[in-house]
């Protein structure tokens, strides 16, 4: 099979490419990434050489190049995606352009030039808003409640109406929060690390009681494995490991592996719109497809300590004050 990866220089797209081409012998990729922020050339160096992973810079908001490259493959795997919430509050123009025209300018490629392949549209939780009480199933109201989240949702809304317009092969999966190697430092888990291990503050946005559900990337990629080879076309599937923690709590579990102060922790003003829960229920894919997380949340969190330890040469030029403001949508930060 050979599989278009959108965005895979980025955290999930990396793990992604190296977990197909380490399961799958006969798999072939062409990932497609600009290179913005989050992305690194340096998170699939391990696969220069390989015959079997192609790289190509690009945006697939060029119609040109998405539509060259769509012509010869099986599947497109569509992570690509500008991420965080709080640079979408502060310029949330990039996030239509980048989550929702790119998606559309894929959508309309594969309808003109390669109407068999097959799209595995990844998406967020965050598209249902915040889970005042139980857990979202997949047929659940979407309720956004910021630019990035409504990004993703306008995102699902086209792929959606494509497989019903054009009875394209559309599949999309949503997933709680993920982390694990080469998440970028403005990332809650990778930011604590790095912090702690720097004897620095860790800043928490309020009171740090928001509840997120954390998954192992690896276990997210092997999901999205199984859901591109045996997802039914059309379909939604939700992807969690019932990790539902207070952000509190998971950071203090980091500073207990470092063996670190829980005083490092330091409350700062919370920010526009920030949902208090997200919850998912996953017994769709655990039930239709047979997949569960290989990991506890304690094996994964120790696992990922251990890679940033290991790892500081990767995270180091990336670790700048920027990437370590807590605020970018207060004071000024962007990009």
């Amino acid at each position: 099979m050979r599989i278009l990866v959108t965005g895979g220089l980025g955290f999930i797209g990396c793990n992604f490419c190296r977990y197909i081409l380490s399961s799958y012998r006969d798999y072939k990729i062409i990932n497609v990434d600009k290179l913005g922020i989050g992305s690194n050339l340096e998170n699939l160096k391990d696969l220069k050489g390989d015959k079997r992973y192609k790289f190509i810079k690009g945006d697939i908001c060029n119609k040109n190049l998405v539509n060259g490259l769509i012509k010869d493959v099986d599947a497109v795997v569509h992570i690509a995606a500008e991420t965080h919430v709080d640079r979408s509050i502060k310029s949330p123009g990039k996030f239509i352009k980048n989550n929702t025209i790119g998606t559309f300018t894929l959508l309309e490629a594969i309808r003109k030039h390669n109407n068999c392949a097959r799209l595995l549209h990844v998406s967020t939780d965050e598209v249902y808003g915040q889970a005042v009480w139980g857990s979202f199933d997949e047929h659940g109201t979407l309720r956004p409640s910021n630019p990035y989240s409504a990004s993703k949702v306008a995102a699902d809304m086209f792929v959606i109406a494509y497989n019903k317009t054009y009875q394209l092969d559309v599949i999309i999966t949503r997933c709680t929060n993920n982390f694990g190697p080469y998440q970028h430092p403005e990332k809650l888990i990778p930011k604590t690390i790095i912090r702690s291990l720097r004897n620095m503050p860790v800043p928490l946005y309020g009171s740090g009681k928001n509840i997120r559900d954390w998954i192992y990337v690896i276990d997210h990629c092997e999901a999205l494995a199984l859901v591109l080879e045996k997802g039914k076309s059309g379909e939604i599937y939700n992807i969690s490991a019932e990790n539902e923690l207070p952000n509190i709590e998971i950071v203090r579990r980091i500073l207990r592996i470092l063996n670190k102060p829980e005083n490092f922790v330091t409350f700062v003003d919370d920010r526009p719109g920030h949902d208090f829960r997200y919850s998912l229920n996953s017994s769709k894919i655990r039930g239709e497809l047979g997949w569960k997380p290989k990991f506890t949340l304690d094996e994964a969190l120790r696992e990922t300590v251990s890679w940033y330890i290991k790892n500081e040469q990767w995270w180091r030029p990336l670790a700048t004050e920027r990437a370590l403001c807590e605020m970018p949508w207060r004071h000024g930060k962007s990009e």
